[in-house]
């Protein structure tokens, strides 16, 4: 298995989970203990990162699925505890996951920027479809200038391109 000094030395997950949790938030896995279950207060105590940080860092990394809980309740007094442990070992499916789903945004973007035909209001920097340029009879709805055509293929050769490389990185071009 993977220590987590090893993953966060990987540039491109570094950059990853600091995107994701920041700085103080890679300072608490970089501390995390590697054994067992820990509450919340615990993880504070033993690594010093604030305690309101220690859980949005651990919020934000089990709505990733790469940190679990187990829950305990004190029969004397009702209260919930939560033992948290790490799952860093599926970090790379979640980034592969998030890569795939921006893939599919980017898939359809081009097929919109492919199906459609635009025009644009010079004076308000304005783009629209045929359609909506038509509706207005090629005026701006905003200025009431002439809308001119608009020639979006250095758009779509951007995300073709974009496209690629992604489906290349993934080994499914």
């Amino acid at each position: 298995m993977v220590s987590v000094t090893e993953l966060l030395d990987d540039p491109a997950i570094n950059a990853y989970v600091l995107r994701m949790i920041g700085e103080a938030g890679i300072e608490l896995l970089r501390r995390f203990p590697e054994d067992g279950e820990h509450s919340d207060e615990e993880l504070a105590e033993i690594t010093g990162v604030n305690l309101n940080t220690v859980r949005h860092t651990l919020y934000t990394l089990y709505e990733r699925r790469l940190a679990e809980y187990r829950r305990l309740k004190n029969s004397e007094t009702g209260w919930l505890t939560y033992l948290w442990h790490l799952r860093l070992d599926r970090i790379h499916d979640v980034i592969e996951e998030q890569v795939r789903d921006a893939l599919e945004h980017l898939d359809a973007r081009l097929a919109y920027e492919e199906k459609n035909d635009f025009y644009m209001c010079r004076n308000c920097s304005v783009i629209y479809t045929f359609t909506d340029a038509a509706n207005w009879n090629f005026e701006c709805p905003n200025c009431e200038e002439m809308l001119e055509h608009f020639d979006n293929e250095l758009i779509a050769v951007a995300l073709r391109k974009r496209i690629d490389r992604i489906k290349e990185s993934l080994g499914s071009a």
